[in-house]
């Protein structure tokens, strides 16, 4: 089985998808020849044609836009924002159209599209090319949410949400496209390749969307993460000697309530960690949802570490990333309640 990175893993997707189904389309600025600028669509236009791989202006709303149309009609496009910092032209299109359409018809119609996007910190991209958007899609009913952690997941994800006949918004975190990061900024770049999630079979495979991953069974606390968080979460209890669980939700909507659930009442503490800013982020509907559901198995308020309600400091990255430091403190003021 081949070791893969979570660009090659994403771009094997594509490829896995487009050679099943001859309706799939992917475009995007810089997306067709260039081949994206993380390469993750790199060779794609190549191998299927300049009908079905292809560039676009500079105009996220004109490609939500477009794609709306193509979907309707029968197509099912894979459009590339090529930051989610850049996503808000599209914003409209997608609350008001693509989030719409099942509903509007009566189901009549599906909005089989998915929106890919890198997002987030930790590359010293500053305020406008580090931004964690999701809260603002998971707010919308009709779109699926789903941000992956591993090359593995990444491929199973992908090809999911491509067959998937609904519109998903597939976040892809870009500081992990090379390499887990555990938030140590100061320490040598990991590899997936001494990873075991970046063995990612060639074929095709799916991971379903709604269901969280138990990354890290433990009994002292609970620690609910995505994306690049993960691998932070994972190196802090370690870190800390913590028998702490720890579990990928890998899709925030539709969400896997039920994992959450038995873990909590499991182990009775919770912390929540994201990228995002602090006010109305995921993390605050997560932690709702755990008082909600297990307020007699909590021993200690649900923690959160997030970023700071702030745009994104460049001078400043790491006091604003929530690294093993700040998730310390949580872990500990949790088990000290």
């Amino acid at each position: 089985m081949p070791a893969m990175n979570m660009i090659q893993a994403l771009n094997n997707a594509h490829k896995v998808a487009m050679e099943r189904d001859g309706d799939i389309v992917v475009y995007g600025e810089d997306a067709g020849y260039f081949g994206g600028v993380f390469r993750v669509t790199e060779g794609l236009q190549k191998q299927f044609g300049k009908t079905r791989v292809f560039d676009a202006p500079i105009n996220e709303a004109g490609i939500v836009a477009t794609a709306v149309g193509m979907a309707a009609y029968g197509l099912k496009p894979v459009i590339e924002i090529q930051f989610a910092d850049y996503i808000y032209p599209g914003y409209d299109q997608i609350v008001s159209e693509v989030a719409k359409i099942r509903y509007r018809t009566a189901g009549e119609w599906a909005m089989p599209m998915v929106i890919r996007s890198p997002y987030g910190g930790g590359i010293f991209g500053g305020q406008t090319h580090s931004q964690s958007p999701e809260s603002l899609f998971t707010h919308i009913a009709g779109l699926k949410t789903v941000i992956p952690s591993t090359p593995y997941d990444a491929k199973g994800l992908l090809i999911a949400a491509i067959e998937d006949p609904d519109p998903v918004i597939f976040f892809e975190p870009k500081r992990i496209y090379n390499g887990p990061f555990d938030g140590h900024h100061d320490k040598p770049v990991k590899p997936w390749a001494k990873h075991p999630a970046s063995e990612v079979p060639e074929g095709h495979y799916t991971i379903p969307l709604g269901k969280a991953a138990v990354v890290r069974e433990g009994a002292d606390l609970t620690v609910l993460a995505y994306g690049t968080m993960v691998h932070v979460a994972l190196a802090a209890v370690e870190e800390n000697g913590i028998d702490a669980e720890v579990i990928d939700l890998r899709s925030l909507v539709p969400l896997d309530i039920e994992t959450i659930e038995e873990s909590v009442k499991k182990t009775g503490r919770c912390v929540v960690v994201h990228e995002a800013p602090r006010n109305t982020g995921f993390g605050a509907e997560l932690t709702a949802l755990v008082q909600e559901r297990c307020f007699y198995h909590l021993e200690a308020p649900v923690e959160r570490v997030t970023g700071w309600d702030t745009p994104y400091p460049h001078a400043y990255e790491w006091a604003y990333f929530p690294g093993p430091k700040r998730l310390k403190k949580a872990l500990e003021k949790v088990m000290a309640d």
